[in-house]
């Protein structure tokens, strides 16, 4: 990867829908070249995906928390992360090093159902030991 991809992922990062022809023309390359360039990065799995970034408040998801989900499973025990990743509310889950074995981001209508999300289905899975909950009162960055 050198300067001009990473340029491409710039842009792209800002707007998927750019086309070739725009993205030529802001770095100085004709349109093929950047065709080109944009299918090798595809390739190599560098760009993975592209998709839409939705307003969870227009959506009916206003209220963000993150949670610190601790679990007595053993490693390479996958029974809490598949668990976890089939709930509609979460829409990171993250296992990570240190206190907690997993990083969840979850996104629900309100605190009522924030809190019956926390009761109803995690509550249920009997492998998880502790639950450490953070609301988000304000997102002031955000880079996708």
């Amino acid at each position: 990867m050198d300067k001009t991809d990473e340029k491409i992922i710039s842009l792209l990062k800002t707007n998927a829908r750019t086309s070739n022809a725009e993205i030529a023309r802001q770095i100085g390359i004709v349109p093929s070249a950047v065709l080109e360039r944009i299918r090798k990065l595809e390739e190599k799995g560098i760009i993975k995906q592209y998709t839409a970034v939705i307003n969870p408040e227009k959506t009916g998801k206003g209220v963000l928390a993150y949670l610190q989900v601790s679990t007595n499973e053993k490693p390479g025990e996958r029974c809490s992360s598949e668990c976890l990743a089939e709930f509609p509310e979460v829409v990171e889950l993250h296992q990570v090093a240190g206190e907690y074995s997993y990083l969840l981001k979850v996104r629900t209508e309100n605190n009522q159902t924030l809190a019956k999300f926390l009761k109803d289905k995690l509550g249920t899975l009997t492998s998880i030991t502790n639950i450490k909950t953070t609301i988000v009162l304000e997102t002031a960055k955000e880079n996708l």
